[in-house]
């Protein structure tokens, strides 16, 4: 499992909480094809080491996710990647030009452990809260499910450099 960043100084600290709206709050991630193509690009740019991804949700018409960008990626160019990468692999998808994301998003700088469990559980009651599955590893869009689970895991491993 991922784990927050060692240094929880509030001026250190690298790790965010990011929510990101779809255009006009449209809810196209209830589409699963467009929800994994968007989850296929987040996981792209997290195995190219751009950022370290700890949680993440996919509702049908925005995003939550709790990462730290690589030492030598801001924030800004990590959301660019994710949105911006979503957005053109759903078009190529979808054949059209479709527009995926509001302009921005609303970014929270973790201070410290507290905090980061906090966002963490925050992510993974989303989908409960909204009434959309009973537990939080029910939703298939979620890192709390087991196969995104695993991923997420297994890369922590990898990068650890612990044995598997």
């Amino acid at each position: 499992m991922s784990k927050p960043p060692r240094d929880r100084t509030y001026l250190a600290s690298r790790a965010y909480f990011v929510t990101a709206k779809t255009w006009g709050s449209r809810t196209i991630f209830q589409s699963e094809r467009l929800a994994l193509l968007f989850l296929e690009t987040l996981f792209h740019y997290r195995d190219a080491g751009k950022f370290e991804l700890h949680e993440f949700v996919v509702m049908p018409n925005h995003a939550h996710l709790l990462f730290t960008p690589a030492p030598d990626v801001t924030l800004e160019r990590a959301m660019q990647l994710i949105k911006g990468g979503s957005s053109h692999r759903i078009g190529q998808e979808v054949s059209a030009k479709l527009e995926v994301w509001e302009r921005g998003f609303v970014d929270h700088r973790i201070r410290d452990e507290q905090d980061f469990e906090r966002h963490r559980e925050y992510i993974r009651q989303n989908p409960v809260e909204a009434g959309r599955c009973a537990a939080p590893e029910d939703f298939p869009y979620s890192s709390a499910c087991p196969a995104w689970r695993q991923r997420l895991t297994s890369a922590a491993k990898a990068g650890s450099g612990d044995a598997a």
